[in-house]
């Protein structure tokens, strides 16, 4: 899949129509995308992201998130957005269209695919979206809804962010340390790897599986699943109006904190304690170490989860020791089915070999050579076979994922809890601490004056920072309710099974529930052996792409790729000991190097072609660094790379010259006023002098 063209029309600093043409002749891969700052880089880039995912872009980067938040929610973004100078001659519309080549829809031919997200300022409640194949309004995207088919035949929101980034931001995908960042990254590792569709295959089998044997169940028995299934669905509808009551108040808490912002502003100005690049860059550390806070709080919550079975560590392991005799047991039960089948026919074709008639063969005679030829064949065919003891009981009945979960919590308990606990609980109080310095800072600087109007601000800040509180506070409330139905969604979903599962097959279901049995057994053994073969593979991927990115060669000597349960991943990196490297330890550099490389490790391993935006593509790289870069990341991660790099400071001539043979096309962003800016096409040969007589007046 490849881009042939993006429009912009009124988005933010582009005026009127702006078209930039990406197509190429298919030998070079590279587009040069560059302005000086402010001229509009990131807001193409932001442009993009928005015309695929809307309002849901700030699930993308936690850049579009900040930018969503600091204008005061999307409401007020969205809004925002229209060129000021479109405004001011009341041309209210704008909108951005990216048009595609070469995509695969199944069942769908076609050659070009248009997505298109408008918005009227004055008239829209939100933004609509259309989506075009081939110049006509497309069926499939009406019948499932255009942002599902946006996610699902373009790119899954989960792992957008590998195809769009900024090169100095990446490191946070080496800052992985708390729980909800490992289980981001598992989501977006099983999407991007392909994992997720077989695991989403075998659900869909063990939910047919489950309809089949219900429906030989009795008249009281169907009453009991149906009701089961009422409450399972009543969760679900409980927890969905949950999420968009917390969308709501997370949109109004946004509101309600820019309004708050700006009347402190006010405040500290007409204070004159502190001057307002002192205030944004005290709301800054606030920011910061409120988001701190929140994760430590987060993994504060899960640590308290975990206490429990820690207490309760003897009758835990009890348990962890009788699902392991299960999965044994299941094994077995399987394995003795063939074992038994063949025994059988052995037996069988050697009861009815002709039998010499001077040799008499009585039925003890036999019965003693029957059972020696279980024994034999057994012993030399099926040697890794447990036999099953008659008396063993099945209490659980966990799935593999449940048992693997539980595993994780046992590993987690063993190895690393108390540590992390008291880790966890020390920094979460010294954020507090540092939080509350900031805070009183702020509020010692906003003004003591008792003029009226001083008076009003005050009071209408605080009247919002509690209302703020309040919404917090809701949300908070609307999240634990959410595990609450989470949990008892989950309770009835056992039941189901555990009823389901106790049912006799029909007979005529029966040959049906054979095949499902098979295919769900087969599905979880293919998944086994994938993940082990993708995991395999990413570790080289990524030690190959440190070994070719860094200069230490050999320093990084293994990476290992983690997965803990199904919700957690971690990668580890180990030196020529074998000891491991914390990531926090490396420099700057090498921390942008290594993201780099499990970038290109997730992007090369996934079976998915799109085209990859990087801004700022040379931050914090040293000479060396980024001439790796230029050769020999840039120029093979993507069919089509666009980069938008600041000339003679993210992108030298030097750089520039190593993608030369690569670059297919160059663009500038010039500025022409205030209000407006345009893309200006520049033959590559010519770019570097073009931009340095514009802008740097050098010949």
């Amino acid at each position: 899949m490849t881009i042939k063209e993006i429009e912009l029309y009124n988005f933010r600093i582009y005026k009127g129509e702006n078209t930039i043409d990406l197509s190429s002749d298919g030998t070079k891969n590279i587009f040069v995308v560059s302005g000086r700052n402010g001229f509009g880089k990131t807001t193409f880039l932001m442009s993009m992201v928005w015309c695929l995912y809307g309002k849901n872009m700030q699930e993308v980067d936690d850049l579009y998130k900040k930018e969503i938040v600091d204008q005061g929610g999307y409401s007020k973004y969205i809004v925002n957005s229209l060129n000021r100078l479109s405004r001011a001659e009341e041309d209210y519309n704008f909108h951005v269209a990216i048009k595609f080549t070469d995509v695969n829809i199944p069942e769908v031919p076609c050659k070009e695919i248009v997505i298109k997200r408008s918005y009227n300022a004055k008239t829209s409640v939100s933004d609509e979206v259309e989506v075009l194949i081939d110049g006509h309004p497309s069926e499939l995207a009406k019948e499932v809804g255009q942002e599902i088919f946006i996610r699902e035949f373009i790119m899954p929101i989960e792992i957008a962010k590998f195809f769009f980034f900024d090169a100095e931001k990446i490191v946070s995908l080496a800052e992985v340390n708390t729980a909800e960042q490992r289980k981001n990254l598992s989501r977006a590792y099983s999407e991007v790897l392909g994992i997720k569709k077989y695991e989403d295959m075998k659900k869909e089998l063990e939910n047919l599986q489950l309809k089949i044997r219900q429906e030989s169940a009795s008249a009281i028995e169907k009453g009991q699943l149906k009701q089961l299934e009422a409450e399972v669905e009543s969760c679900e509808f409980k927890i969905e109006e949950n999420h968009k009551r917390i969308a709501e108040l997370k949109e109004r808490r946004n509101e309600k904190n820019k309004d708050s912002r700006d009347i402190q502003e006010k405040l500290i100005k007409a204070g004159s304690v502190i001057t307002v690049d002192e205030l944004k860059k005290l709301q800054a550390q606030e920011e910061e170490l409120t988001r701190r806070q929140a994760e430590l709080q987060n993994e504060l919550k899960e640590s308290y989860d975990i206490i429990p079975f820690a207490i309760a560590g003897e009758k835990f392991l009890e348990v962890s020791r009788q699902l392991e005799f299960e999965a044994n047991h299941r094994a077995s039960e399987f394995k003795n089915e063939n074992v038994n089948d063949v025994t059988n026919k052995i037996l069988t074709d050697l009861l009815n070999l002709p039998k010499p008639e001077r040799l008499p063969i009585d039925h003890q005679v036999h019965d003693f050579y029957a059972n020696a030829f279980k024994v034999l064949i057994r012993r030399h065919f099926f040697s890794d076979t447990q036999e099953l003891p008659d008396d063993f009981k099945v209490i659980h009945e966990f799935s593999d994922s449940e048992r693997n979960e539980l595993q994780a919590i046992i590993s987690n308990i063993r190895l690393s809890f108390r540590d992390s606990f008291r880790r966890i609980n020390g920094d979460f109080n010294q954020t507090k601490n540092e939080l509350n310095a900031i805070r009183r800072k702020i509020k010692d600087a906003e003004s003591n004056q008792e003029d009226p109007t001083i008076a009003e601000f005050r009071k209408n800040k605080e009247d919002l920072d509690k209302e703020i509180i309040r919404i917090e506070e809701t949300i908070d409330s609307l999240n634990r309710e959410i595990g609450e139905f989470i949990n008892e969604k989950t309770q009835k979903g056992k039941q189901i099974e555990t009823l389901s599962r106790k049912l006799k097959v029909s007979q005529g279901n029966q040959a049906m529930d054979s095949v499902i049995v098979r295919n769900i057994q087969n599905l979880k053994d293919f998944i086994t052996k994938f993940k082990a073969k993708k995991k395999e593979s990413l570790e080289k991927q990524i030690l190959n792409g440190l070994n070719t990115l860094l200069h230490k060669k050999g320093f990084i000597q293994k990476v290992d790729v983690e997965i803990i349960g199904d919700e957690h991943i971690d990668i580890i990196l180990l030196n020529t000991r074998g000891e491991k490297i914390a990531k926090e330890s490396l420099s700057k550099g090498e921390q942008q190097m290594y993201a780099t490389a499990l970038l290109r490790g997730l992007v090369e391993e996934s079976d998915i072609q799109f085209p990859v935006f990087i801004d700022s593509p040379m931050q914090k790289f040293d000479e060396q660094h980024a001439e790796n870069i230029v050769k020999y990341f840039y120029p093979n991660i993507s069919d089509q790379v666009v980069i938008f790099p600041l000339i003679n400071k993210e992108l030298t001539e030097r750089e520039f010259n190593f993608l030369a043979v690569n670059i297919a096309q160059t663009y500038l962003i010039h500025n022409v006023h205030e209000d407006k800016s345009e893309f200006i096409p520049v033959e590559p040969d010519q770019f570097l002098a073009t931009y340095n007589r514009m802008y740097n007046h050098a010949h």
